[in-house]
């Protein structure tokens, strides 16, 4: 039994030693970033994602930061939580989830239609730009989707008496927060 074992009060799985090595570095940053000014719902929102590499972390959080001190960032958060509200809601209330892919021979509207073509190719973007550690760029194609986003929540109705309809429009919204969840857990984020 090692010193840690006897700490532990019992000898730790294989890798936990690992684990509990790293959690202690991620608290240790997340007061850091603190101490930098940065805000504790984006940290929980950066972390969330579950990212090991260090450097990539404080990336992610000062290029989410940036991006929510713009008006594309903080409309998209509006826009976000709309969506995600909505998604909830229903998905308590029918029991079940709406994610996936929308069916295109479905949409109806042109401006539903014209978010469903942008989502993807967002969705792209800012997956291949987070894979290469290029936040601001992900923040920026994220931007991209402010006036679709807008345009359909103004005059675009999701719970529409047609059930295909509405389920179909539920998984848009679903889109929504699949995409921009690629950078940061917006779910996370108070203002």
């Amino acid at each position: 039994m090692t010193i840690l074992d006897r700490q532990l009060g019992e000898a730790p799985e294989q890798g936990s030693v690992k684990d509990l090595l790293l959690d202690f570095i991620a608290d240790r940053l997340k007061v850091h970033l603190r101490e930098q000014g940065v805000r504790h719902d984006l940290i929980a929102a950066v972390f969330a994602l579950r990212e090991d590499d260090l450097l990539r972390l404080l990336a992610r959080a000062e290029a989410l930061r940036s991006f929510l001190d713009t008006d594309d960032g903080m409309n998209l958060l509006t826009a976000y939580r709309r969506a995600a509200n909505i998604v909830a809601i229903e998905e308590r209330r029918d029991g079940r989830a709406y994610d996936g892919e929308p069916e295109w021979e479905r949409l109806s509207d042109p401006l539903e239609s014209a978010l469903a073509r942008m989502l993807p190719q967002v969705g792209g973007l800012v997956g291949a730009a987070v894979n290469q550690g290029k936040f601001a760029e992900s923040m920026a194609a994220l931007a991209g989707l402010r006036r679709p986003v807008d345009e359909f929540f103004e005059r675009v109705t999701v719970n529409v008496a047609d059930r295909a309809l509405r389920e179909n429009r539920l998984r848009l919204l679903s889109r929504i927060r699949a995409v921009m969840n690629q950078v940061a857990d917006f779910s996370q984020i108070e203002g």
